[in-house]
């Protein structure tokens, strides 16, 4: 999830960490040329789920919440409603096209948002057959992790973690060998990377890697695809300590559920949206406007907000310069609408001067309490650089994002104006470029 609001803390929070005031700095993706807002609402959510936007944004179809990668003529968890309502996304437009692909994440690679790539399940939540129902696995239903082998055996690249679910039910985790929680999870007793490794063309080189230092051992120029699973994919953030980098990537909130409290955690998301930021950065320095259009998205907002009328150059996590004139309490800018943050302490609004809250950790007080913090419902903003950038501007329906893509790379259906007759070479090739959809998940 990534908001307006979390893309101007970030946007602060980066000139801050630069000794600047922050309100002045630039993002990257603040310098892309064209921006416009996507309507994330599902077809039967207003307020969205992962699973319904990613459909939405990879593969150009709304969808039900909870349902990834089919037509919103498929309720979730009914298994037999799938058939006939799978939808393709803008990965397998680019592979049918000759182009090679790749899915990178610091969430698992089975989760909602990575998974409309190559999915298609009433459930985002059947990772595996361990998580499936059995009336599911009676019908015929395939868990996720499966279809990542299956569906589009030769994607070149793929990154991310949800270990776990590509193993037999209790194998032991290569890195945490002694921890139940990350045995593996399939019923079947299938190993899945062995099955990757099985279903490359002969003559091909396929690498399997678990941890970064694998990752940076391999001659990249002599491998012809890449798997690598973590557990829990880290990033590494100075500021906060040392929390563990197994892969070089920016990072998504959602990689530290289950690792920390439950969201809400303000200064882990607006430190991997800057990292993102990292990654757009490198991903512009490589590439040309001239060929390669470049996208930057989310899949929906969080009910975060910042304000409090704050001086300028105030700390991005910390204190409204005054006290509420209501519980005569001092508040953090940063608050949420809803979320385990709510706190009462001897029947008041918890005093937070009486806690650390500049820690990694720090809840952020919110007005509802939730054991989870809920996604929020308005627009998230789109960046586009290159060529067919000026296609997403205004105000878009979401699922609207492939197809202007698509259009750009002269992928999928719509290739009508590719054609050499219709227009100059130039413009031809102009209308060829490589594709790069950068997002903050969750």
């Amino acid at each position: 999830g990534m908001g307006v609001s979390t893309v101007t803390a970030a946007r602060i929070l980066k000139g801050q960490l630069q000794n600047r005031k922050g309100e002045e700095s630039l993002l990257e993706m603040d310098k892309f040329p064209y921006v416009a807002l996507a309507k994330t609402y599902n077809t039967n959510a207003q307020v969205p789920d992962s699973a319904g936007t990613a459909t939405a944004y990879l593969c150009g179809v709304k969808a039900n919440e909870g349902t990834v990668g089919v037509s919103a003529g498929v309720t979730r968890d009914r298994c037999n409603t799938t058939k006939g309502q799978e939808v393709t996304s803008i990965l397998r437009w680019a592979k049918d096209a000759g182009k090679a692909v790749g899915i990178v994440t610091t969430t698992r690679v089975t989760h909602a948002t990575p998974s409309a790539a190559y999915a298609h399940s009433a459930n985002r939540d059947w990772y595996s057959d361990g998580e499936m129902p059995p009336d599911a696995l009676e019908g015929g239903c395939k868990d996720i992790a499966r279809q990542l082998v299956e569906n589009i055996p030769d994607i070149e690249v793929i990154l991310g973690g949800g270990r776990k679910y590509m193993f037999p039910k209790n194998a032991s985790d290569v890195e945490y060998p002694h921890e139940d929680k990350h045995r593996g999870t399939r019923l079947d007793r299938r190993d899945l990377v062995q099955a990757w490794h099985d279903a490359k063309p002969p003559g091909k080189v396929a690498k399997y890697v678990w941890h970064r230092r694998d990752l940076l051992a391999l001659n990249l120029s002599r491998v012809d695809f890449l798997l690598g699973e973590s557990q829990h994919p880290k990033v590494p953030r100075p500021q906060l300590g040392a929390l563990g980098d197994p892969w070089p990537l920016p990072g998504c909130w959602g990689s530290w559920r289950g690792q920390l409290p439950p969201g809400m955690l303000a200064k882990q998301a607006l430190h991997e949206a800057v990292e993102l930021d990292r990654a757009i950065g490198l991903a512009t320095r490589v590439t040309s406007p001239r060929d390669t259009l470049s996208v930057v998205t989310a899949d929906h907002s969080h009910v975060f907000t910042f304000g409090g009328y704050t001086p300028r150059g105030n700390p991005i996590f910390g204190l409204a310069p005054m006290q509420s004139d209501v519980d005569r309490k001092p508040f953090t800018s940063i608050l949420y609408g809803n979320g385990p943050g709510y706190k009462i302490v001897a029947g008041e609004r918890e005093n937070v001067s009486a806690v650390d809250f500049a820690h990694a950790n720090y809840q952020a007080q919110s007005a509802v309490p939730l054991r989870q913090e809920t996604h929020g419902g308005e627009d998230v903003a789109v960046f586009a650089r290159g060529p067919m950038a000026h296609l997403l501007h205004g105000v878009h329906e979401q699922n609207y994002i492939p197809h202007a893509m698509a259009y750009a790379a002269c992928i999928g259906s719509n290739r009508a104006h590719c054609n050499a007759a219709a227009r100059p070479a130039a413009a031809v090739a102009f209308l060829l470029p490589s594709l790069l959809l950068l997002l903050l998940l969750l």
